[in-house]
């Protein structure tokens, strides 16, 4: 099953979901604060691979998600 990322307009905030396909875009209440105002949002990833000498490389997504730090790695900089 899926995991899908909505907004909820009246808390603003992100939460995940796993939903099958067909209620993706169903409404869906906020954990958070109860609200129906919900709307499914645009998930970013990244995938990363190492070779054998340990040096990793982005394998799908846009690149690097992380921009504070010199090393592009979530685990160094803590950009989630």
């Amino acid at each position: 099953m899926p995991m899908y990322e909505y907004y909820c307009a009246d808390c603003r905030t992100t939460f995940e979901a796993l939903r099958s396909f067909a209620e993706a875009d169903a409404p869906i209440t906020c954990p958070s604060c109860q609200a129906t105002t919900t709307q499914r949002v645009i998930s970013l990833f990244a995938a990363f691979s190492q070779d054998s000498g340990g040096n990793s490389r982005a394998v799908a997504g846009s690149g690097s998600v992380c921009t504070t730090c010199s090393t592009h790695t979530c685990s160094t900089c803590a950009v989630r």
